[in-house]
């Protein structure tokens, strides 16, 4: 679809909604390297354990635990202190 063809009552966050890591086909593979990367930083700041381990949906569901706790990523950036 493209988005010329989207009438415009649809709101944009319904043409491509998350999934649960849990449904995901791919969720039992290792993490990606950029999930290694940015979960590293977050445990860091956070003050919690890096686990090689963690597989595809692990690493996302502890991204959004982490960016909660840390007040990174989209929910948290507008609380931020600057």
């Amino acid at each position: 679809m493209k988005p010329d063809d989207v009438p415009p009552d649809v709101p944009p966050g319904s043409l491509n909604p998350e999934k649960d890591p849990d449904e995901w086909v791919t969720k039992d593979e290792p993490m990606t390297g950029p999930q290694r990367s940015y979960l590293q930083t977050l445990c860091r700041e956070a003050g919690e354990e890096f686990n090689e381990n963690w597989t595809k949906a692990e690493a996302s569901k502890k991204i959004e635990e982490l960016q909660q706790k840390t007040g990174r990523g989209k929910s948290g950036a507008a609380n931020r202190p600057s």
